[in-house]
């Protein structure tokens, strides 16, 4: 039951980290707007709570001296997952405060970036806040306002990590992958509508056909190759009698 409920908690912070990414990417180019602003730090604020929520469990599990070897190697696993999720998160909280720094929204002292994205990016806020529809009460000066909690929140994130690897000290490079590297890559179970699926797809096609393709190939080049020694033949005779 608790590495059901690990992953479970894990799995959303992912959720809400890959969407904090995307919106960080709007930053800056002429997607970017007060309400971009106020969902990056609403969904950052949410990143965090996970975070600490993830911390807290795995922390306590991974302490607990009564489970099995199995059960350590798990949560061991699913720990390293979770600081992977952290650096990105950090990573991407100090990008954020550098491009908005770079890019005032009440004074601009430059113009927005035509990096080719257009349109609202409040679909994505709203699936990392798990809601149908966001709802905007940030006010207007929030671009500078927020940049200082921002600085704050950066620091406090580095120094949880540090924390963590004080607490619970686990080695990346003991903990076993239960799956080779890119084996979602090689799957064809659930491929969906994905770019992904496609190219799996694509790539198993039948090695019969293949074979006969590569046949009829070499038929073809067997007959020209006979035609030009025909054809040279035929010139070199007229030659000579000439």
């Amino acid at each position: 039951m608790g590495k059901d409920e690990c992953k479970t908690m894990l799995d959303a912070l992912n959720k809400v980290t890959a969407c904090y990414r995307h919106l960080v990417i709007a930053l800056g180019s002429t997607s970017d707007s007060q309400n971009l602003r106020e969902e990056l730090k609403k969904t950052r604020k949410k990143a965090q709570e996970l975070a600490v929520a993830n911390r807290t469990k795995l922390t306590a599990l991974l302490k607990d001296k009564s489970i099995s070897k199995d059960d350590r190697a798990e949560y061991e696993r699913l720990w390293v997952l979770f600081t992977s999720s952290m650096e990105l998160l950090e990573v991407d909280m100090k990008r954020s405060l550098e491009i908005g720094q770079d890019f005032p929204l009440k004074v601009p002292t430059r113009h927005l970036i035509q990096t080719g994205m257009t349109g609202s990016t409040t679909t994505v806020a709203a699936r990392a806040m798990s809601v149908q529809n966001m709802k905007y009460e940030a006010d207007a000066n929030i671009d500078t306002v927020d940049l200082k909690e921002l600085e704050t929140e950066i620091a406090q994130v580095d120094q949880m990590m540090e924390e963590m690897e004080m607490k619970v000290q686990v080695a990346p490079w003991a903990v076993e992958a239960k799956q080779e590297a890119g084996a979602e890559l090689k799957s064809t179970v659930s491929v969906g509508n994905s770019s992904v699926g496609v190219i799996s797809i694509c790539e198993e096609e039948p090695k019969e056909t293949v074979e006969g393709e590569t046949g009829l190939m070499k038929v073809f080049a067997g007959i020209i190759f006979t035609a030009v020694l025909l054809i040279a033949g035929i010139l070199g005779y007229l030659v000579i009698n000439l």
